[in-house]
């Protein structure tokens, strides 16, 4: 394997395919009902100002999750209306759409409804553990042990909501395909061909990934929440919201520091929970999964690199 320095790329899972990001490019591939490929292009937008967020630390986490939910409803949004379609019957589809397109979505715009629907389950998933803890008070009244009680719903929930959904059909191939964009990532990262054989000898397990950061939330969650009371319980409902962006802020730095110390042998345990969880939202994938992961990642790098060869050019120029 080079020592030279790899860029670090991320993927998503879609409906009947994968979503992989760079530095100019996102790029999302999916496998139609006539097991043929497709792709959707979109660039990735600079924003100076959002570029100086990005190197605050905890601040940078904050913007890196909004970013990464509005692309990817988009992405999410072309896998789903387009792996039942026939390829032939794209341009009625489209034309189809056109005229039944919701105004709130216009309005919203597809990118504002990922971020709102992030936001709204964040907000979900934060509250229940509250009143469900708080129900427990005359047995934990406590405020340490409130919050203790509390993490263990919150981390009850996730799993409970993870395993059950990953029993359904759809969810069990976007878990699937989970697991090959992991794999299609450790594999580049390792040095090796992307070659279905090599893809799939590689873990389906990785450091950087959104589930490890899920957990963490709720880790972080536990340690933040210690600093701020638990009654009365408007204002424990109140500090919890308001304390949302400082626990994703955290978490995002702990995600960060895992994946830069996982090859240090007695740190790399710091990870661990997280690629636990790992192990119940992705699937072991087939090989025609893992071609359209492969699909997915050449066509990314294609465009990077097309990119960076166009700008060279223009500085010579």
């Amino acid at each position: 394997m080079s020592n030279e320095k790899k860029p670090a790329y991320g993927g998503q899972a879609v409906v009947e395919g994968v979503m992989f990001g760079g530095k100019h490019h996102y790029v999302t591939a999916i496998r139609r009902n006539d097991e043929s490929i497709d792709f959707f292009h979109l660039p990735r937008k600079s924003s100076s100002f959002l570029n100086k967020l990005k190197k605050i630390p905890f601040l940078r986490g904050i913007v890196a999750i909004v970013e990464a939910s509005a692309n990817g409803s988009k992405h999410l949004n072309f896998a789903t209306e387009r792996f039942e379609v026939n390829p032939e019957d794209d341009e009625k589809v489209a034309k189809e759409k056109n005229q039944k397109e919701s105004k709130l979505a216009l309005w919203l715009g597809i990118a504002a409804i990922g971020v709102i629907s992030f936001l709204f389950g964040k907000v979900i998933f934060t509250l229940v553990p509250v009143f469900l803890a708080e129900m427990l008070r005359p047995i934990f009244s406590g405020n340490f042990a409130q919050i203790i009680i509390e993490g263990a719903f919150k981390l009850l929930l996730l799993l409970a909501y993870i395993y059950i959904i990953s029993f359904t059909p759809l969810i069990k191939r976007v878990f699937q395909y989970h697991g090959a964009e992991h794999k299609v990532i450790n594999t580049y990262e390792n040095g090796l061909p992307l070659t279905v054989e090599n893809v799939q000898s590689q873990s389906r397990l990785h450091y950087r990934c959104g589930s490890s950061f899920i957990l963490f939330t709720v880790i972080v969650g536990v340690f933040v929440y210690t600093l701020v009371p638990t009654e009365p319980l408007w204002l424990r409902v109140g500090n919890r919201l308001a304390l949302i962006p400082v626990v994703l802020g955290i978490s995002f730095e702990v995600l960060q520091l895992t994946n830069k110390l996982r090859n240090i042998p007695l740190l790399r345990a710091l990870g661990y929970p997280g690629l636990w969880l790992q192990l119940l939202t992705t699937k072991e994938p087939k090989n025609d999964q893992v071609e359209v992961a492969i699909a997915s990642f050449n066509e990314l790098l294609r465009m990077e690199k097309e990119t960076e060869t166009a700008k060279q050019t223009e500085q010579i120029v």
